[in-house]
């Protein structure tokens, strides 16, 4: 057989030649753009409702607005705490923060967070005025919002105060039956007094007080005289985290007398020189608020006790002031700082009131996100280039002559030194370029070690740009809770378990402590030894119920001591994130009367065959959920569980140690007409007793048989179950 004729030298060479430098910037740009768009798709996978999308992310923060009650200015608690609840069936208990970016939004006002909060109290309303900065100007502008419940709920009035100029820290007081403002406004270049033409919405100009920059000032009538204490930036060499001054006069309206030792506080290292919020009384004595540095801006609050004051002495000494700082890290509103505190007594003199701003990430954090992600994306670029003059396919030389000295003109001895000494450096650099560029070939993408050094060199490509696309397009990493009519709440977390599953209790009781709106976390002990209470590691308050048998009913026992409305039953093999979790609970605060589950499934046929999600799937929709993953409505639910009507039921569970939550779907079911379960799909979910050995339902078809026979049982003692409830029916998204 005649051999096939070798082609051309020229032609050989050009089968072995590297792809060409397009060929090759084309694939790996489509590869790393494919991994950026996947990666950054799968973050945030589900999206947000309207009524619940956030705020622009906004470089200085994310900063809002919560209340606190106490029975002194020292003893103040979140008001969730306090367990006050709405009967419009949103927040059972209201919790914190009240006053968001996002309220001012809905009000028509754009805004990226609200700051700077000040109190005041007219009758049975309370007014609060804080800073919100406007996200398309980036100017601070004053917003309003009221309460008539004594703080629980906010009613946005939206912005009240618009200047050209930057506007902040609202002062708001009355003086003959005036009501007077007094912002910051530094950047017009004086302290400006405004009042009240119609309350609160509408203020005008009343004086200039100042002719000079202060910042964060306030006024307090103490002691026969008012003072007025400030930062001042017109002096030269003025420190604005680290200066006080002091004026005083016989009215708020002026004119005003500098204090003879201005300024009282001049230097770098003095704490809380700048004021934090409003001055108050109490017990006889003045305390000044001010600002905790700890390294930057607002970092905390601390309070100082005013130990003399007059028109020729200042001295204050700090005194003790323990907020509980919140252990959830990002996904507490203000789990990274505060900056701002105003606390008042309300008329009834029985409780103190305070709100305080804070935020859940550092200061500069989105910009301290964005440059690590473009640093990423550099050396990316770097990378892509160096990969390329390896295998051969970019080859870079630059002419020298790029850098060659012009002397057309003669400039002195000194300045044709200069050029040439700037010359010659310039081309060693060249040099040293022209020896990488001339790298090409030192890798060969056709033998097996060469493939296996550039699949690496991809995959570390990959996972640098999915690092960049995560630092810029991630967000700020928090998990935060979704709010219903601008009100957020809290549930408590339950788990049945013993002591064969304590490794799986350690994680379980670890991760979802920091979910935002759990509030507790109840452990029911069926069995064993408990753990002691050191054992579980908790940012949250963890209970112990041990009870007195082993019994699957114990997960709907009646419990007095849960605080909140809303309870999630969850077996503590089940891991996933804490923003599935929120959105659960945003779901079940919307039908509060059903159970919001997990894991559907579908029972149907005569008789009743139980089946997995699998099925339903494929038959459109479901009509049970797994309590083991479930909201509901704990006193709704465990009454009817413990009901003189479920009394079978319950026998029948503890003769199959199963079905308990198939029971509680049946007695929901027969006691309304309409659909009374909800599905959320979770992004991620782990079975940990995968891995610790301990699973309850090893074999899932005996499993399966046993909860059809408690379908038959069940359907004649309390009926069918509802009709079917279709998946993505609701509208949100949720449920597909």
């Amino acid at each position: 057989m005649a051999s096939s004729p070798r082609p051309p030298a020229a032609q050989r060479r050009r089968l072995q030649a590297p792809p060409s430098a397009l060929a090759y910037l084309s694939a790996v740009a489509a590869l790393l753009a494919l991994a950026a768009v996947a990666f950054s798709r799968a973050g945030p996978r589900f999206p947000h409702p309207p009524a619940t999308r956030r705020c622009r992310p906004d470089a200085e923060g994310s900063w809002s607005a919560g209340v606190f009650f106490g029975d002194s200015p020292f003893s103040l608690e979140p008001m969730e705490h306090w367990g006050i609840s709405k009967a419009d069936g949103t927040a059972w208990p209201v919790a914190n923060p009240v006053v968001t970016c996002a309220d001012v939004e809905e009000a028509g006002f754009p805004s990226s967070f609200v700051a700077n909060p000040f109190l005041f109290l007219q009758g049975d309303e309370i007014y609060m005025f804080f800073e919100t900065k406007n996200s398309i100007t980036s100017q601070g502008d004053i917003a309003a919002a009221v309460s008539k419940d004594a703080g629980a709920t906010w009613q946005q009035l939206g912005v009240v105060l618009d200047e050209e100029w930057h506007l902040s820290y609202p002062y708001v007081f009355s003086y003959k039956n005036k009501v007077y403002m007094m912002p910051e406004s530094s950047k017009n270049g004086g302290l400006r007094l405004y009042r009240a033409s119609d309350f609160p919405l509408t203020w005008k100009l009343d004086k200039v007080l100042l002719e000079k920059s202060l910042i964060d000032s306030v006024i307090i009538n103490f002691q026969g005289s008012y003072w007025l204490l400030g930062t001042d930036l017109s002096s030269y060499g003025a420190k604005q985290n680290g200066e006080l001054s002091i004026w005083y006069s016989n009215s708020p309206l002026g004119p005003w007398i500098p204090h003879k030792q201005n300024s009282i506080h001049n230097t770098y290292n003095r704490s809380s020189a700048r004021n934090g919020g409003r001055p108050f009384i109490y017990d006889g004595n003045l305390y000044r608020v001010g600002k905790g540095q700890g390294g930057r801006y607002g970092h905390g609050i601390q309070v100082f006790k005013v130990e003399v004051l007059n028109s020729n002495e200042y001295k204050e000494s700090e005194v003790p002031f323990v907020i509980n700082k919140p252990l959830k890290g990002r996904n507490a509103w203000n789990g990274a700082h505060s900056h701002h505190l105003d606390v008042q007594q309300l008329p009834t003199g029985q409780l103190w009131i305070g709100v305080m701003d804070g935020d859940r990430v550092p200061s500069g954090d989105s910009v301290h996100h964005l440059t690590i992600g473009y640093m990423f994306y550099g050396v990316v670029i770097v990378l892509v280039l160096l990969l390329g003059g390896l295998i051969g396919a970019i080859h870079c030389a630059l002419p020298l002559r790029w850098c060659l000295p012009h002397t057309e003109k003669r400039s002195g001895f000194f300045n044709v030194d200069n050029k040439f000494f700037r010359y010659h450096n310039l081309s060693s650099l060249i040099l040293n370029f022209n020896k990488l560029g001339s790298l090409g070939g030192r890798i060969s993408y056709r033998t097996w070690k060469g493939r296996v050094y550039v699949v690496v060199a991809m995959l570390i490509l990959v996972i640098l740009t999915c690092l960049g696309t995560h630092n810029i397009y991630g967000g700020n990493g928090a998990e935060e809770p979704y709010p219903i009519k601008g009100k957020y709440s809290q549930f408590t977390l339950l788990t049945m378990t013993y002591d064969a599953r304590l490794w799986n209790l350690k994680m379980f009781v670890e991760h979802y402590s920091k979910c935002a709106s759990v509030r507790d976390i109840v452990v029911i002990w069926n069995k064993g030894q408990p753990p002691a209470q050191g054992e579980l590691k908790s940012v949250v308050p963890v209970r112990i119920r041990v009870e007195d048998r082993n019994s699957l009913n114990n997960r709907f026992n009646i419990d007095s001591e849960i605080k909140t409305r809303a309870v999630m039953e969850l077996d503590d093999d089940i891991m996933m994130a804490c923003d599935d979790l929120e959105r659960g609970f945003k779901v079940w605060r919307e039908h509060p009367d059903s159970i919001i589950g997990y894991y559907p499934r579908l029972a149907e046929g005569s008789p009743l065959e139980y089946r997995n999600e699998r099925y339903a799937r494929q038959q459109g929709g479901y009509n049970m959920v797994l309590t083991g993953a479930a909201f509901m409505d704990h006193g709704l639910a465990f009454k009817r569980y413990w009901s003189k009507e479920a009394e079978v039921g319950r026998q029948i569970v503890d003769s199959f140690f199963n079905c308990e939550d198939v029971l509680l779907n049946f007695l929901f079911a027969n006691a309304s007409l309409t659909s009374t379960v909800e599905y959320v799909k979770p992004a991620w979910a782990i079975d940990m007793s995968k891995f610790s050995g301990v699973a309850i339902s090893r074999n899932t078809q005996a499993h399966y048989h046993v909860r059809s026979k408690c379908l038959a049982k069940f359907s004649e003692t309390y009926g069918n179950l509802t009709a079917k409830r279709f998946f993505n029916s609701r509208g949100d998204g949720w449920d597909v």
